[in-house]
């Protein structure tokens, strides 16, 4: 079966938006042949039956896992992210203790850990939902499209990322930038709550509506919420939080950009009372 250039294209535009990046195996298939062509490639080892441990994983060239062991059960990695994160005494110890935390699949599938950017002694710290193909690839926080519209927005009262602290709910890319899955918001919940209490900020802000209904603890939508303070505790004090818009949000629709705006307006004057 012969693929024009143009029907070629049209494949891989709509692999790419649904977040195919990475190719597997070095000798492309006809799935549309009569027969598959034999596999070149050597299949993984397979565990013994005299072994109890996990399976094996199988690595590329550059030490990415290809294969993965079966992910332990929810509530297991939940309660083992809470003993983690415990543990974490500064910033950098959190960040050592996520790159090798495995108890999130979204570790395997991302290019690298996304932790944080700016100033982890500023006043302020903003918290989004989960990184990008942009900020999956540079490793850092609102690097894209909606990150420079959020440079623009802080730069507006006075603000840059020398004077602010930004990160995310879900350190690691979610393939195809989908919507982080519940259990793996609340896998990762215990190391976001360690970071802004390390952080120690005097204000938090929540960007869009998952971050605001997991750190919150709220079910009304971001429509009802934004614009509002709320009390969050870091675990060692009580901060004041506000609800805004995520920047994303306002790329699509661009008329609220003047209620995202009075939320920063209102942050400018908590910053400076």
């Amino acid at each position: 079966m012969t693929v024009s250039t143009k029907g070629a294209r049209e494949i891989i535009s709509f692999y790419r938006e649904a977040g195919v990046d990475t190719l597997v195996g070095e000798e492309p298939i006809d799935r549309f042949a009569d027969e598959a062509p034999p596999s070149t490639a050597s299949p993984p080892p397979v565990p013994t039956p005299k072994s109890r441990g996990p399976a094996p994983s199988v690595t590329a060239a550059d030490g990415r896992p290809l294969f993965q062991a079966a992910p332990v059960a929810p509530e297991t990695a939940i309660m083992a992210a809470r003993q983690a994160a415990k543990s974490a005494a500064t910033l950098d110890a959190l960040r050592a203790l996520l790159e090798t935390f495995e108890g999130c699949m979204l570790r395997a599938t991302a290019t690298q850990l996304v932790f944080a950017d700016g100033n982890p002694n500023a006043r302020v710290m903003f918290v989004g939902e989960a990184p990008g193909r942009d900020e999956d690839l540079a490793g850092k926080p609102f690097v894209g499209r909606s990150g420079k519209l959020l440079d623009r927005m802080m730069a507006a009262i006075g603000l840059d990322r020398r004077q602010a602290y930004i990160a995310n709910i879900v350190p690691w890319r979610p393939p195809g930038n989908r919507t982080p899955t519940p259990h793996e918001s609340a896998i990762c919940l215990p190391f976001i709550h360690r970071q802004i209490e390390l952080a120690n900020p005097d204000i938090l802000v929540c960007l869009g509506q998952p971050s605001t209904q997991t750190l919150l603890h709220t079910r009304e939508g971001i429509t009802r919420t934004r614009g509002r303070w709320f009390k969050f505790d870091t675990g060692s004090r009580e901060i004041r939080a506000l609800a805004t818009y995520h920047p994303a949000f306002l790329l699509r629709s661009p008329l609220q950009k003047r209620l995202a705006w009075r939320d920063f307006l209102a942050l400018q004057k908590e910053l400076a009372g």
